[in-house]
């Protein structure tokens, strides 16, 4: 199985939240997945020039920016719709800035692979495309993992090999 943990990301490290670091040891350790991190991933297939100037280039080199950016799309897009098993969605403030966040969710969705949202944001403020685009919606990361175990146990998937 394949986690692809979706919400925001700072190239730069500086505003990286720290929810994927917490949860994706759970997934492999506990469940035996394998999870995809896509800020961790675009740091390491773009050049240290692209990483350093990629904001800036948002308002002086429109052309250069674009060529990253699309790199960025195709890798992550590409992952979600031939690899991933299911999706995490981290929901905050930050993702109301960004457009990223739902294309993934709704290339989840049109692909019929289930996107799990945790936030702690009531859900009349969280975007209502988001929302439809999920299977689930968890308040803390916590709720998220007791629900994976669940339903992932690697007791359980043994069991499906046996029948």
């Amino acid at each position: 199985m394949l986690a692809y943990l979706c919400g925001p990301i700072d190239l730069t490290g500086e505003g990286e939240s720290l929810w994927r670091r917490k949860l994706a040891p759970f997934l492999s350790d506990q469940l035996g997945h394998r999870v995809y991190d896509p800020s961790e991933v675009a740091k390491k297939s773009l050049t240290e020039d692209e990483i350093a100037n990629f904001r800036s280039w948002q308002q002086t080199d429109l052309d250069r920016f674009r060529r990253v950016a699309r790199k960025i799309i195709a890798s992550s897009l590409d992952l979600i719709e031939h690899k991933a098993d299911y999706l995490i969605c981290y929901w905050d403030e930050a993702d109301a800035a960004t457009g990223a966040t739902p294309a993934e969710l709704t290339a989840a969705f049109r692909k019929g692979i289930p996107v799990y949202l945790v936030t702690e944001l009531p859900v009349e403020r969280v975007n209502a495309w988001a929302l439809g685009c999920s299977d689930q919606v968890f308040s803390t990361l916590d709720g998220l993992k007791e629900f994976l175990a669940s339903r992932f146990a690697r007791e359980k998937q043994t069991q499906l090999w046996k029948d």
